[in-house]
């Protein structure tokens, strides 16, 4: 190709490109038509949002025709229940991210949380309830596994009755160092390992992306082990646009493609001022 065509095409190229952002785009900037699909169901985690009181948080969601919201406990359900919203993951039974079912010397306290909470989880009409490992602190994978299968059994059939998922989230090593349930391939091993339908994995996109990447062709493989998503952009666990690396109207594509019928919650840390806009976009994003 002479120099001349060759500019020339890469004019066109570069126009087109430009042309097919802004549409790309456009969905985003026409936010007095903010109107969901749903095809998603869509939630999004409240302490992203804690500058915000809860009650004018959730009168927000209602307008945006959002009808969930991740990690709330007891405390805050007859809130979500005047505004008929869902409590999308439950918690409150965990000691703390650090101190989970991994170590048998927690066992005892997490089976009288997760015991009393299951009730209230079932009570309440809700369904999810996060668990985590808790970290190695010298301890090989293995073990970590056979504890935590020693310590949830005692829970499982208590949570199978009331039909209450326990959901452990996987995290990274970048920020959360010494976390043990850091990989899909040891979550699922101690979903096979359980064996219960009421226990799946919180596949946590964000966290993946920096642990291990692939994302696409885990959730393809893997799907069956993961009862709720997160999102967040990478790397900043910010807003979900175009300034980040991961492309989440393909990943939503991929998860609806699996008949998945549960929850995706948005978990970033807004930079813009305006954190409901970037909600309201975030949202958008995910809509396929």
């Amino acid at each position: 190709m002479k120099r001349r065509r060759f500019i020339q095409a890469t004019a066109l190229s570069s126009f087109l490109l430009v042309s097919c952002k802004k549409l790309l785009n456009k969905p985003m900037a026409q936010e007095s038509n903010f109107k969901l699909k749903n095809n998603i169901n869509h939630s999004v985690c409240q302490w992203c949002f804690k500058d915000i009181p809860l009650e004018d948080f959730l009168k927000t969601l209602n307008e945006l025709g959002v009808k969930a919201v991740d990690l709330i406990g007891p405390k805050d359900w007859p809130l979500l229940k005047k505004y008929n919203i869902d409590s999308s993951m439950c918690n409150g039974a965990e000691i703390s991210l650090t101190k989970g079912w991994n170590n048998p010397k927690y066992h005892k306290q997490l089976i009288e949380n997760y015991t009393e909470m299951i009730l209230k989880v079932a009570k309440a009409g809700y369904k999810n309830l996060i668990c985590f490992s808790g970290n190695r602190d010298g301890m090989d994978d293995e073990t970590g596994l056979q504890n935590c299968v020693n310590g949830l059994s005692k829970i499982m059939p208590l949570a199978e009755k009331y039909g209450v998922v326990i959901q452990m989230e996987l995290f990274n090593q970048i920020n959360h160092p010494d976390y043990m349930c850091d990989s899909s391939k040891w979550g699922i091993a101690l979903c096979k390992a359980l064996g219960s339908e009421n226990f799946k994995l919180l596949y946590d996109i964000y966290h993946m992306q920096i642990q291990e990447g692939d994302i696409i062709r885990t959730i393809q493989t893997h799907h069956q082990y993961f009862g709720h998503y997160h999102t967040a952009g990478v790397p900043g666990r910010h807003e979900i646009d175009d300034t980040q690396e991961l492309y989440y109207p393909a990943i939503m594509r991929a998860i609806l493609a699996t008949g998945y019928k549960g929850y995706v919650a948005q978990e970033f840390i807004a930079r813009s001022p305006d954190k409901i806009k970037s909600l309201k976009e975030s949202f958008l994003i995910c809509d396929v």
